[in-house]
């Protein structure tokens, strides 16, 4: 899967709605913060996955775990946590991540004289874990000797992926279109020269000829939709294609 590059004025165009350079611009110019909390908090309800994984593999029991992944999250929402951080690096995964790292440093100590949840608690953790639950596979014996960074950023991959992938589903199924995609989706990211237009004719009972078209058309709605999940986590337009590049490199890491 390669970055798209036919769709940067759009984004430049758009970028000022994204949500976080809301936070950014909000943060900068003091105002309207109920609109950046609303942008920051809906940036860390789609992060959750990425930070508890690496918590979980600095060798945190799960409910440990859920209880830091829960406390960093709540100190993020109250700008403890991101205020110091570097805003020239612009991405939010990277700063999140620094963040998280100083976090955890800071909370080792601190941890015995906390309750689950203390008086952080923001958000059900029920809600956030059932929510979207991940469909990536990760071969357990090569993931177990992976650094805490790299299963984060694995984690984060996947999370932006599916995300793009249940939109895309939302619109086909609004369309009628669902078996479409129920059958499509596993090749948006193929090789073309791995994807048997063939097979997926008869499963969906079409001729070859009005399948290729649909994969054609399902490619590039996909490639537009994660482009929008990405564009909404970095500080400028001209930095999405570098994300995406590192999105794919993650992914990659994972198979």
């Amino acid at each position: 899967m390669k970055p798209d590059n036919t769709s940067n004025r759009q984004f430049q165009d758009q970028f000022l709605t994204t949500r976080w350079s809301i936070v950014l611009s909000c943060a900068d110019s003091g105002t309207d913060e109920k609109k950046a909390q609303a942008a920051l908090a809906e940036l860390c309800k789609i992060y959750w996955r990425p930070v508890f994984a690496f918590i979980c593999r600095q060798g945190h029991s799960v409910p440990d775990a859920q209880d830091l992944t829960q406390d960093f999250f709540a100190k993020v929402l109250k700008g403890r946590l991101l205020q110091g951080a570097d805003r020239n690096r612009g991405r939010f995964r990277s700063l999140l991540l620094t963040a998280l790292q100083r976090f955890l440093r800071d909370e080792v100590d601190k941890r015995h004289a906390r309750k689950r949840g203390g008086d952080l608690r923001f958000v059900s953790w029920d809600d956030w874990m059932t929510e979207a639950p991940s469909h990536l596979s990760i071969p357990e014996l090569e993931s177990d000797k992976w650094s805490p960074e790299r299963v984060f950023d694995v984690r984060w991959a996947a999370t932006v992926v599916e995300r793009a992938l249940r939109r895309l589903g939302d619109e086909c199924e609004k369309r009628g279109r669902r078996r479409v995609f129920d059958v499509l989706s596993s090749c948006l990211a193929a090789e073309r020269q791995d994807v048997s237009y063939a097979t997926l004719a008869r499963i969906l009972g079409l001729r070859e000829t009005a399948v290729k078209p649909l994969v054609h058309r399902m490619r590039d709605r996909y490639r537009a939709l994660l482009r929008e999940e990405v564009a909404q986590t970095v500080g400028g337009a001209n930095e999405i294609d570098d994300e995406l590049r590192y999105l794919c490199a993650a992914l990659s890491a994972a198979k």
